[in-house]
């Protein structure tokens, strides 16, 4: 009991001497580490990470044991190792650097105060959507955050109006000027249409995705944007976000991601009037 005791004492003495840098300090390695849990799950590097934490503890299991060759041999390949990790997660970490570059500081620390005045774009988005998925008309638009989207939109036609679902119809139909290019939607407003954008640098996409999708996927890998695909294959809408792409979605499916990526709103869609039911309301008047 008395070393129970000894050892909470000492405890508190310890947590005494903390002072404010050293919280700083335990914060942003407690947000490293999290953020490192983050990439490898992104990644679907489960494996990788446990196979790194096997060689670690075997590498302090051989100190401890004093196996001198295989201590030797353990420490050779961590030092391999670093070279082996930065050149597998290449893609993440030019990502991370882009943003540093392009983004303001909440784009890396956190999402951020997203664009204002969504809720009608995602309304008339998912409408549109509906559509051009059921006629398989392709699409590609894309939803800047606190990433700036400003060299994208210099390579369209600049636009600046308000979204609704006929106008981005007639910007995606098969024979408008401007239906290959993506559209960019800047604080809720169709601000440039015909953009292009840089292609997904990931190898190991399926084979099935065409240059839409890549492009798509590519816009996500380099910003915080979100993005909205519909194939003109098969016309399945997907969504992509962080360079992860989200396949085969229902609309409904569509409106839940975007309001969640998008806006600050719990409220849940059953609360909304679906966009699909404005479809049929129509069809019925």
């Amino acid at each position: 009991m008395n070393t129970f005791t000894d050892t909470l004492l000492n405890s508190f003495k310890y947590i005494k001497t903390i002072g404010i840098a050293d919280a700083l300090d335990i914060l942003l390695v407690a947000f490293i580490i999290y953020q490192v849990v983050l990439l490898i799950q992104r990644s679907n590097t489960g494996r990788l990470a446990g196979g790194i934490i096997v060689i670690l503890f075997a590498l302090w299991l051989s100190g401890i044991l004093r196996f001198t060759m295989i201590n030797f041999l353990l420490r050779k390949a961590v030092e391999l190792g670093l070279i082996a990790i930065v050149i597998i997660f290449q893609p993440e970490l030019r990502r991370f650097l882009e943003k540093v570059g392009s983004g303001r500081l909440t784009a890396i620390f956190g999402t951020g105060v997203h664009a204002r005045h969504t809720d009608g774009a995602i309304t008339q988005t998912v409408l549109a959507c509906a559509d051009l998925s059921r006629s398989r008309t392709g699409a590609l638009i894309i939803f800047e955050r606190d990433n700036q989207l400003s060299e994208p939109i210099s390579t369209g036609t600049l636009i600046d109006a308000q979204i609704t679902a006929e106008l981005l119809k007639n910007i995606f139909f098969v024979k408008a000027p401007l239906h290959d290019g993506a559209v960019i939607v800047k604080n809720g407003r169709l601000a440039a249409a015909g953009c292009m954008l840089p292609l997904s640098t990931n190898m190991n996409l399926s084979k099935e995705l065409g240059m839409r999708h890549r492009a798509g996927i590519g816009m996500s890998e380099r910003s915080d944007a979100v993005v909205v695909i519909v194939s003109e294959e098969t016309g399945s809408i997907s969504v992509a976000v962080d360079g992860m792409l989200k396949r085969h979605l229902s609309p409904e499916t569509v409106e839940r991601l975007l309001r969640k990526e998008l806006t600050s709103e719990t409220e849940e869609l059953s609360h909304r009037k679906n966009p699909l039911d404005l479809i049929r309301g129509k069809k019925h008047e």
